[in-house]
């Protein structure tokens, strides 16, 4: 993504932040970011297209910083996934996404609630696979509802926690209580035997062809993170930095949101990769043509399995 863009979309960022989405104009957007509405509209369709570029990039980051915290630690372990939570949750409060998803809620772009419905959709079978990490493939059919209570459970404390100590500034005590909550509940779910939804709903409501991806995205963070941390280390030019990053931009979003991944096009951005002007992270390229290898052929395995 270029600067200029980039620009566009910290700016409104703030704009929907202070001053509320449905409030905040084309023409605030315009003056306040410096640019014109040609350029605007070089860049976005319309306001909502570029809210939805905003809750892409606070994701992108998220799911980033989330990866980062199991580098070198052990998937099961609870407290990596009580850090995962906070550091989501003081997200969500920076960038005031609560507030902008319940404003868009009243709206009539079905394009946007669409996105919002995906998105929460994306973040609660993040969390049935955190909890697949942490209590066992045996626990799995009671994992779903378990998630569903937790999500409500740790929002309804945030909340009065905030209307008690009208402060924000107590969110890991929150999380803490609230996990050491979930595991007594998901202890007793599983003793009572007792399921409310079956755990396919959720490959319903959010088809996805790449089953049993945890591990791959792991991986796939393990490779990309440090390559994106010295980007300005290697390439010199900003246009070589920012094409670096748009590949694997792409490359992410097609192993990890799309329902029909692209082959041809993968491999063609991972060849240019390869061939990066400052010639470097040859090693790490072809670990990451393995992954991807690896990934296709799960795919096509799942197909003959669903057939």
């Amino acid at each position: 993504m270029n600067d200029r863009k980039q620009h566009v979309i910290n700016k409104a960022h703030q704009l929907f932040i202070e001053k509320g989405f449905q409030a905040t104009s084309i023409q605030d957007i315009l003056d306040y970011s410096g640019i014109s509405k040609g350029t605007f509209y070089k860049y976005f369709s319309s306001k909502s297209e570029l809210l939805i570029a905003i809750y892409k990039a606070v994701f992108k980051q998220l799911q980033k910083d989330r990866n980062d915290l199991l580098i070198g630690k052990s998937p099961s372990d609870i407290e990596v996934f009580i850090k995962q939570i906070e550091l989501q949750m003081i997200s969500n409060r920076k960038n005031k996404l609560i507030a902008l998803y319940e404003e868009v809620s009243s709206t009539n772009d079905a394009d946007l609630k669409q996105y919002i419905r995906v998105a929460r959709l994306r973040s609660l079978r993040w969390m049935v696979t955190r909890f697949i990490d942490i209590f066992d493939e045996k626990n799995k059919p009671y994992l779903l509802d378990c998630a569903i209570m937790f999500q409500g459970l740790l929002q309804n404390n945030l909340q009065y926690n905030r209307l008690a100590t009208d402060s924000n500034e107590q969110i890991s005590n929150v999380v803490r209580y609230s996990v050491n909550r979930l595991v007594k509940m998901v202890k007793e779910v599983a003793e009572a035997d007792e399921q409310l939804h079956q755990p396919e709903l959720l490959e319903q409501w959010l088809p996805s062809l790449q089953k049993n991806n945890h591990e791959l995205i792991i991986q796939f963070y393990k490779i990309v993170s440090p390559m994106r941390n010295s980007i300005t280390k290697h390439f010199q030019d900003k246009i070589d930095q920012e094409k670096f990053n748009e590949l694997l931009d792409f490359i992410q979003e097609e192993i990890m949101h799309t329902r029909a991944p692209r082959k041809f096009l993968i491999e063609s951005a991972l060849q240019t990769l390869l061939n990066n002007p400052a010639d470097v992270w040859k090693k790490e390229l072809l670990l990451l043509n393995q992954i991807i290898t690896v990934f296709f052929q799960q795919l096509e395995e799942n197909e003959e399995d669903d057939h």
